[in-house]
């Protein structure tokens, strides 16, 4: 199919790029090149000048002297600005690495070129320059163009060059503009790559190994969220999107691999809020022969580890508070800090009759829920989870929301169960893992019972996952620390989409 302009609704400036356009390539010159000579980054070239400048300083003649062997560089990148002074025209380009400024003077690159620049290019085209290196009376290293060439026609103009782009949604939906005009959004994104090359660099270090499992799934499992369903037509079934990665990778526990973790993408079907995204990227580890009280040691080295290689420190600010991500952190029983918060001790109020009866007695206000466990999980995050600052270990879940983890000794209506929270959120969740197959079996029968009294977010009975730990499943911990929650701690972002690339958002009509 053929596209014309005659297909679209251009603005004033779009049509007068588009003449600009057909300018170009009435002089024969093709505004999209498929080749670009490229010597150097813009960081780069700022490093070479200043490399140059340090050993001229060692041998004696000054930059002015010397400039003839300056160094010669080829560089490219989109016009962010261009400033025309007479007959010297300054502009900024910026690429990947950073912006660095070119200068065209019109005795030096001829007056039909000088012209040109001046008739075809616009604020938002790329543009490739060839020349030696100089800095300004101001400082400023720059490149005194030779040559230069269109690298591509920008069509729609960028935002106004001094505010960026402002409107919230509007950054979400058209994140290229934001991540151009926004440098703080540019900065989120690097410390969010920054914080998943550290979690690699540790996991590895501590011998675990990098493993991918279905992302697509027969059966759902792992956790207590309500899936994404499609069919497959080739094998005739319904499938799931993954909501957890744990029945897999506690599959290759049982296997013989002792260590492993994935860093990928789970999906669950719940709400959007400023703390979730349907789509989101989770960290989940396991390691046998390991317990809960492992995975805490594990879990506050690592993320005092990736605070110190993306922030410098393991002390930082969230929101105006000062916190201190260095190990050891506090450990916190689920019904101490209920019990501290609202006053219910929730093991003496066992059913959910007498948790709604002295919930209701002391006025507090909290969604209704259809099971005790749930309506324990409502105080949690109503009453104690705001106090939670610093980073806390919150321990020993009931069994009754636990269904993968394994049994407290002393008391087996609790589990070797922690939430990790930090600023006030919930950023993991790990736990010493069942490996009874019968208690397993039995946990996902009576999961199926509280689906039955209306909790559309229970476990579903996976039997090859049991007949796998049949085969034997050593004493493992297991962690899922979610990437998401981690980077907005360590961004200082308080909505989880200013930390996703591409958030998931209404589809305009």
């Amino acid at each position: 199919m053929t596209v014309t302009t005659d297909d679209f609704d251009f603005s004033e400036l779009t049509a007068e790029r588009l003449r600009k356009l057909d300018m170009v390539r009435g002089q024969g010159v093709d505004p999209y090149p498929a080749q670009v000579e490229r010597s150097h980054t813009a960081a780069e070239a700022a490093a070479a000048y200043i490399g140059w400048e340090a050993e001229l300083a060692a041998d004696g003649p000054t930059p002015a002297e010397a400039a003839h062997s300056a160094p010669l560089v080829a560089v490219g990148g989109r016009l962010m600005s261009l400033r025309p002074h007479g007959k010297m025209t300054f502009a900024t380009i910026q690429d990947g690495s950073g912006t660095l400024q070119l200068a065209f003077r019109k005795d030096h690159i001829g007056d039909a070129a000088y012209a040109w620049l001046q008739e075809v290019f616009d604020r938002g085209d790329f543009i490739g320059a060839r020349g030696r290196l100089f800095r300004t009376r101001m400082g400023e290293i720059t490149v005194q163009v030779d040559e230069y060439r269109m690298l591509a026609k920008s069509l729609n103009p960028l935002p106004e060059k001094w505010h960026g782009l402002k409107d919230t949604e509007a950054r979400y939906r058209q994140r290229y503009l934001d991540l151009l005009t926004n440098p703080d959004a540019r900065q989120v994104f690097l410390t969010r790559s920054g914080i998943v090359r550290s979690m690699r660099r540790f996991l590895d270090g501590r011998g675990f190994i990098e493993v991918e499992t279905p992302i697509l799934q027969p059966l759902y499992g792992g956790a207590s969220a309500r899936p994404f369903k499609t069919f497959y037509n080739a094998l005739g079934q319904d499938m799931y999107l993954r909501i957890a990665d744990e029945l897999y990778l506690k599959r290759l526990i049982i296997g013989g691999l002792d260590k492993v973790y994935e860093i990928g993408k789970d999906f669950r079907n719940e709400g959007l809020d400023t703390t979730h995204n349907p789509e989101f990227t989770q960290m989940e580890c396991y390691w046998a022969y390991a317990d809960y009280t492992d995975m805490m040691r594990l879990t506050e080295d690592m993320v005092a580890s990736i605070a110190q290689d993306v922030t410098g420190a393991t002390s930082i600010s969230f929101q105006g508070e000062t916190i201190e991500l260095a190990p050891p952190w506090r450990r916190l029983s689920l019904r101490d800090g209920i019990l501290a918060q609202t006053g219910i001790d929730i093991y003496v109020h066992t059913d959910l009759d007498s948790l709604r009866a002295a919930i209701r007695e002391r006025g507090l206000q909290v969604s209704p829920k259809p099971t005790w466990g749930q309506l324990v999980d409502e105080l949690l995050g109503e009453y104690l989870q705001p106090t939670l600052i610093q980073p806390t270990f919150v321990i020993d879940y009931p069994t009754e929301i636990s269904p993968l983890a394994k049994r407290k000794a002393d008391d087996p209506r609790l589990t070797e169960r922690f939430e990790v929270f930090i600023g006030a959120r919930e950023t993991g969740n790990a736990f010493s893992e069942l490996n009874d197959p019968l208690d397993q079996r039995e946990r996902f029968v009576a999961q199926a019972a509280l689906r039955a009294a209306g909790d559309e977010e229970t476990q579903p009975l996976d039997e090859d996952f049991i007949l796998a730990m049949m085969h034997g499943m050593p004493p493992t911990g297991g962690l899922g620390l979610g990437i998401d929650r981690l980077s907005m701690l360590l961004t200082d972002r308080t909505s989880i989409r200013e930390v996703i690339l591409f958030p998931q958002l209404r589809t305009l009509r």
